[in-house]
């Protein structure tokens, strides 16, 4: 059995009706129907960080493309819900036109209420939060921890993030910047300590608390910790490039160079940036 492919592809159906076909038990493709939520699921986060990717370097025809991709894994999860009977794509949307509704009251009126006074950026965050609070409330979730719906799935140095913002809500925070400098020197001092007196699973421990340390600077620095660490990569990668341009230029290997030479070469790329 074989498919004829959607002449409009220019809509949403035409992407519904691909991913169903791919899915068809009668010819469609053996890899997408061995697929799973849980299978699938790293290919959804690679493809938000290739959107991210896409962002980062400006490039705007990548950016469609990547888009695109990510849109495809939204239509996979939702084509296999259908088929195991609990919610369709169109559930999706109006699922997120109602949070956005509804998280929304400065902007939308809804049931003759009147429209909430503007806001701030940060005031409207700080609405989100209370409208998410009430939400967990209504479905009887007002019971649970602080901390429980904070996704584990995040990237670690994320959920960091998420996790000291949610603490802080409630009032568990440094009031500044300053304290938490203190707090990563005693740390860093900690782990100083392990290194010498205890075992590889004490260092791990201290090392992990100078990671969430800095996660926490990086909030009331008011720092995207993840693009700042992207950041960071795309300059060591650029300079690193030049150190190697250097040694091809000198005929001699890696092996080759002394730890100064090649710091030299870092020194020099650095210098050009």
């Amino acid at each position: 059995m074989s498919f004829q492919p959607p002449t409009d592809r220019r809509d949403i159906t035409a992407l519904l009706r691909i991913m169903r076909d791919l899915r068809n038990p009668e010819g469609g493709c053996p890899w997408d129907l061995e697929q799973d939520y849980r299978s699938i699921a790293k290919y959804t986060i690679e493809e938000a960080y290739e959107v991210v990717d896409a962002i980062e370097r400006d490039d705007l025809g990548d950016l469609q493309d990547e888009l695109g991709d990510l849109l495809l894994q939204v239509v996979f999860h939702s084509q296999m819900a259908f088929e195991d009977g609990k919610f369709t794509f169109a559930d999706v949307i109006q699922s997120i036109c109602d949070k956005m509704v509804r998280r929304h009251p400065h902007v939308f009126v809804q049931d003759g209420s009147e429209l909430a006074e503007g806001r701030d950026a940060d005031g409207v965050l700080q609405a989100w939060e209370d409208i998410k609070a009430a939400e967990r409330a209504e479905k009887g979730q007002d019971k649970t921890r602080i901390l429980d719906d904070v996704p584990v799935g995040l990237p670690a140095l994320v959920r960091a993030v998420k996790l000291q913002k949610r603490a802080a809500r409630v009032g568990f925070d440094w009031p500044e910047a300053g304290q938490v400098l203190d707090k990563l020197s005693e740390e860093i001092g900690e782990l100083t300590e392990a290194r010498s007196h205890k075992g590889a699973d004490a260092i791990e421990d201290e090392f992990g608390d100078i990671l969430f340390t800095l996660a926490n600077l990086s909030r009331h620095l008011k720092v995207d910790p993840e693009k700042a660490l992207r950041r960071a990569n795309a300059k060591f990668t650029q300079r690193f490039s030049a150190v190697e341009d250097s040694v091809d230029a000198s005929g001699r290997g890696f092996d080759q160079h002394s730890l100064d030479e090649l710091e030299g070469y870092w020194q020099r790329a650095k210098a050009s940036d």
